[in-house]
């Protein structure tokens, strides 16, 4: 119905001032020197190529080669050139701008104040008059410039910025586009004179991780308003597979603010939202010491800037509904509550939430926190790993740690770039720094190269040479491959292998590409790669859970740790689906089947946001590795060991990578447990847990495998283990067992729940695709 309605005077004027207004384009980067000129005056040439009028004025090349050569022909509007204490500003000439009334302008720094004199006292200002007058602006602005990360920038790195525009400047920007770029690359730059003169502490090697992670968790931020906001307007309810979203759900009691704290340090941890409800019966008034502590809640909330809503119910027994609905409209991915303390007769007479909402969640892992306050107190996430040891720096190494040793000294430098789909420009990137390489008198080779018909990349192969595919026979037909052996006897410093989640065709020496990479690399040749976000093996259930699809090439997390460098490629998906309707990413007749799927606009801006999220947390554990003290994620201080229970269903995989990821984000030790009924494997179960087993250990886990007399014995061999590896967090699956076996052999989930309070114990729902389809 609300299509139908008829806009209001106010509304039509808004859109017709929407039609007239120009578009507003900001890239973003960590520093200076970052390369946001550069891809700005990159895409200017590119509107200009399209027959688009472009004009530069105020534009900064800092005198670095690359983007003096990029500056080309474009037409510069003279800018007002005014001193500040003994370095030359730029203003933008207005009037001249305005005279000339181009299409769209390229002027740097967005967060420049103007002299006193100027009719504005802010580019932003000036830009808001051009984007008014019809006039579109590609513009650049560093991190630090945006005050909502102004102080939190200058509290971490001890950088004071004057210069900034307000916080919610990116909203007015039609488009947001990052340039991330490794601290390694920044700090190259600067030694080869690139750089210009610079803050000397933001050159720290440190700040730089800072600075980065800030960029990647501001866009990350962003993008997730716009997922938002999409999926509002598609009217799709339920979590979207991008981002987590943690609710906490208390009562006006003691341990209300022990379950917040403990959700805030879930939410920091795996970069999520944080929310507090506590369903309240309005007919009854509280109690005084129920209102004191509601107002100890709503403060601590404040304090670790959760939200809290306070939601009415009437009858206990329909919390549960109450609780699942509540989160589906939220976009809830994790319920955190307390263990409960029933006996199995008060749960029958008195009806059990627990229970209820076994029997009704979907897509919403339900989180239940440890009852052993008064043994440990409130507990913090754990630093290190048990397999992390402090060695004695007179410890005398043993010959197999001096071997090793020797072999990471050897090893070749790994470099990954990382995007959020095909098309974003990985290849394109990779060959350009290819080129680069070769001009420093670096022996660089194309070791495999999948152009996909792109006549763009193809032009960026430049003087690059390309060693020849390896021909190898399959079922009658020839096939090539990446020749492995022919890289090894050609020992370049440097070889750009594309797709490294590419699986080798039957007959080839290794079954995966990125096996092929690991030998090159202890071989001593550096590599280049490319990789979208999607082939990340624990990001798999995320994946299909936001397109739809089980993506079937996988690398595993360790490939992405091995890299001694990781560099995000990203693209805008207005940008992308723009680049797919031209031709540049796939054929013409596969154009509209990828729109139409893949390539929708939900899956593109949720895809965008893992990979920043992802990339964010990968500089975060690399800055952790560095002892930084503070960490964005969060507090950790004790260790803590995480125990996994899987059956054979199909939903095994899926707790093996959750156990991962929540394992690597709180420096774990992990452990896989598939409890047998029998004495043996059966033969149709072999492969299936051979299979279970291979992933565990892929991943950096342990997998056991223990037997049974009886489907009653289960749960209690999970716990024994569980307990006998100190496990503070047990992982689970939904049940899946029938009523009547249930009622016969005893539920194995409510058995954990009922015997593991001493443990955090996470239950991880079923994934229903059909879910994230709920329209509202």
């Amino acid at each position: 119905m609300e299509n139908f309605k008829r806009k209001s005077p106010e509304e039509i004027l808004y859109s017709i001032y929407q039609i007239h207004r120009g578009r507003l384009k900001v890239y973003i980067g960590p520093v200076s020197g970052s390369g946001k000129t550069y891809h700005m005056l990159r895409e200017g040439h590119s509107l200009k190529q399209q027959g688009i009028d472009v004009v530069i004025c105020a534009v900064s090349t800092m005198q670095r080669p690359e983007t003096i050569e990029q500056v080309g022909d474009l037409e510069r509007i003279p800018s007002i050139h005014w001193m500040k204490d003994g370095v030359e500003q730029k203003d933008l000439n207005m009037d001249a701008l305005l005279k000339r009334n181009p299409e769209v302008v390229l002027v740097d720094e967005l967060a420049h104040r103007n002299r006193k004199e100027a009719e504005h006292p802010t580019r932003l200002e000036d830009i808001k008059i051009l984007l008014d007058q019809g006039i579109s602006v590609i513009t650049t602005i560093n991190v630090y410039e945006l005050e909502g990360v102004t102080e939190l920038a200058r509290k971490l790195t001890g950088i004071k910025v004057t210069e900034t525009v307000p916080a919610d400047t990116l909203e007015l920007a039609d488009e947001v586009r990052l340039i991330d770029v490794t601290p390694e690359t920044l700090l190259e730059r600067l030694s080869a004179g690139q750089m210009g003169n610079q803050h000397p502490a933001l050159f720290k090697r440190g700040n730089l991780g800072i600075l980065r992670e800030l960029a990647l968790r501001q866009v990350a931020g962003d993008v997730n308003d716009s997922l938002e906001k999409h999926r509002e307007e598609e009217g799709l309810l339920g979590p979207s597979g991008a981002t987590e979203r943690i609710l906490v759900s208390v009562q006006y009691h003691w341990n209300g603010s022990i379950y917040v704290r403990r959700g805030q340090q879930i939410a920091k941890r795996l970069n999520g939202d944080l929310m507090i409800v506590s369903f309240v019966n309005p007919n009854k008034p509280l109690s005084k010491e129920a209102a004191a502590f509601k107002h100890s809640i709503i403060q601590l909330v404040k304090k670790v800037e959760g939200v809290f809503e306070e939601v009415p119910l009437v009858s206990r027994r329909a919390l549960p509904r109450k609780l699942v609905n509540y989160a589906v409209e939220h976009n809830v991915t994790r319920i955190v509550m307390g263990h409960s303390k029933q006996s199995v007769w008060q749960e029958i007479w008195k009806g059990s939430v627990v229970n209820g909402l076994l029997k009704r969640i979907r897509n919403v892992d339900l989180f239940f926190v440890a009852d052993r306050a008064e043994q440990d107190g409130e507990r913090i996430l754990p630093a290190r790993s048990s397999k992390q040891k402090d060695h004695d720096p007179y410890h005398r190494l043993t010959s197999q740690e001096v071997e090793r040793q020797i072999q990471k000294i050897k090893r070749g430098k790994f470099k990954v770039y990382i995007g959020a789909a095909p098309g974003v420009g990985k290849t394109y990137t990779m060959l350009r720094e290819g080129n680069d390489l070769l001009k420093k008198g670096i022996d660089v080779v194309l070791g495999l190269l999948e152009t996909h018909g792109r006549e763009e990349t193809k032009a960026q192969i430049g003087a690059l040479s390309i060693i020849p595919r390896s021909q190898i026979a399959y079922r009658g037909a020839i096939l090539e491959e990446m020749d492995l052996e022919a890289i090894l006897q050609r020992n370049p410093e440097v070889v750009l292998i594309d797709e490294l989640a590419h699986t080798n065709v039957p007959g080839s020496k290794n079954k995966k590409r990125y096996e092929d990479v690991i030998e090159v690399l202890n071989a001593g040749i550096s590599v280049i790669s490319t990789m979208n976000v999607q082939h990340l093996e624990s990001l798999n259930d995320a994946v299909e859970q936001i397109t739809g699809i089980r993506v079937k090439e996988t690398v595993p997390d360790h490939m992405l740790r091995l890299a001694d460098e990781v560099q995000l490629i990203d693209v805008a998906p207005k940008s992308l689906q723009q680049r797919m309707k031209e031709g540049k990413i796939y054929a013409m007749d596969k154009v509209d089947q990828a729109l139409n799927s893949f390539f929708k606009t939900g899956n593109l801006i949720a895809l965008r946001e893992l990979a920043l999220r992802e990339l964010a947390d990968d500089v975060d554990e690399r800055l952790e590795s560095l002892d930084r003290k503070d960490s964005f994620r969060g507090p950790w201080r004790r260790k803590e060991t995480i125990f996994v229970g899987v059956t054979t269903s199909c939903n095994a995989e899926r707790l093996i990578r959750r156990g991962f990821r929540i394992a690597y984000r709180l420096k774990a030790a992990w452990y896989v447990m598939y409890v047998q009924k029998g004495t043996e494997v059966p033969e149709n179960l072999s492969k299936r847990i051979d299979t279970l087993r291979e992933l565990t250990t892929r991943l950096g886990g342990t997998f056991e495998l223990q037997y049974a007399e009886h489907d009653k014995e289960v749960a209690s061999i999970l716990l024994d283990k569980a307990n006998e590896y100190a496990g503070t967090q047990m992982i689970v699956g939904q049940s899946h067992r029938r009523f009547w076996d249930k009622l016969r052999n005893g539920s194995i989930v409510k058995t954990i729940l009922r015997h593991a309070r001493h443990m955090d114990v996470l239950i991880v729902s079923d994934f229903d695709p059909n879910v994230r389809m709920i329209k509202s």
